[in-house]
């Protein structure tokens, strides 16, 4: 069967590659060879390759609350699901092309929030959530889930190797990488793990030298860096090391000075303009400067948001490379929410 009937192979592929990413959906649902085609990761790098891919950011946003029921004369009063009145979370997607909004299906599993200070990453054109608290008890979990923009719905794939909460996490040769963060107990942690998508399986890395709580990930080249964080005995001293992890030897270096000491790294953490150094993003501008979250939309464009003080206005700006001036963007109200944490996809 012709992918096009009527036309040459090559030139229905070109003409389902040139598909908004928007459609695909839509268009799977035309015959199995296409579905197979659309979800396949050879389809996906045909089009990156081709430079019909598109960047979106990825928040992990808070929802907005949910009206209460009304009783009697009453009304107006609204309430949040999570456990004293916490706000819950969810993934909200923007397009910094078209300007859109928009919020995904809850995950099946949580349907009132996903787990609270989970990670997000994204491989070739899916979307990994993983780890964080329960929403409703605040225990720590290993759930890892993951979105498919072509069925627009969610699958669950194997197990953290163990509950961990606040660690590094980032995509490097097409594999997640994760290290640090704390256990249930509370202990900072030194161990590092890889996780195969296409295959489903973790695997163990080489530890890191030292423990490293609340830390960031970022790749620089070829290398999974962890940024700052710090060990059990020392809650909250934020470090100026970093470690990298070099794929070609399969070890770990320690860098020295590489971060402010003091500062927490967590979602703000960005490459400087050398390739080669690493930048704060809530150094950037005072606007900024508290709960900021920084995500590279491509064309050295950025998305960051972030307040000037706890408890003001969520601002949302669009910055040119690392030292641009901010340039705020309007949100509609349901996506004005805190944005905990996020990164970009490439579909």
């Amino acid at each position: 069967m012709e992918l096009i009937p009527g036309l040459p192979e090559d030139i229905g592929l070109e003409c389902l590659t040139r598909l908004d990413h928007r459609i695909h959906g839509v268009a799977s649902q035309v015959c199995q060879r296409w579905r197979n085609l659309l979800k396949s990761r050879e389809f996906y790098i045909h089009r990156k390759q081709a430079g019909k891919t598109h960047h979106l950011a990825c928040l992990i946003q808070s929802l907005p609350p949910i009206p209460a029921a009304k009783s009697g004369g009453g009304g107006g009063e609204v309430k949040q699901p999570g456990p004293g009145g916490a706000p819950s979370y969810g993934i909200t997607i923007y397009d910094s092309v078209s300007g859109e909004w928009e919020r995904l299906v809850p995950v099946p599993k949580y349907p009132d929030g996903i787990p609270l200070f989970s990670q997000l990453v994204s491989v070739e054109g899916e979307l990994v959530l993983m780890g964080g608290w329960n929403p409703t008890s605040w225990n720590p979990i290993t759930d890892l889930f993951i979105y498919d923009f072509t069925t627009q719905r969610w699958k669950q794939g194997k197990e953290l190797p163990s509950k961990r909460s606040f660690f590094a996490s980032a995509v490097l040769d097409g594999k997640i990488f994760i290290a640090g963060g704390h256990d249930e107990s509370k202990n900072a942690l030194k161990t590092a793990w890889t996780y195969d998508l296409r295959n489903d399986e973790w695997n163990e890395m080489a530890q890191m030298s030292e423990e490293r709580d609340e830390c960031e990930g970022i790749v620089i080249g070829n290398e999974f860096w962890v940024v700052s964080g710090y060990g059990t005995e020392h809650q909250g001293r934020f470090e100026a090391s970093a470690e990298c992890y070099q794929l070609g030897t399969g070890e770990w270096k320690r860098v020295e000075q590489a971060w402010t000491v003091g500062k927490c790294p967590r979602a703000c953490v960005g490459v400087g303009k050398d390739g080669k150094s690493l930048v704060n993003f809530s150094e950037l501008d005072s606007l900024v400067g508290v709960g900021t979250c920084a995500v590279e939309l491509g064309n050295r464009t950025n998305l960051v948001t972030g307040v000037t003080y706890l408890g003001a206005p969520q601002g949302f700006f669009l910055v040119e490379g690392q030292n641009g001036k901010l340039v705020r963007i309007d949100v509609p109200e349901e996506f004005s929410g805190f944005v905990q944490s996020g990164c970009s996809i490439e579909i």
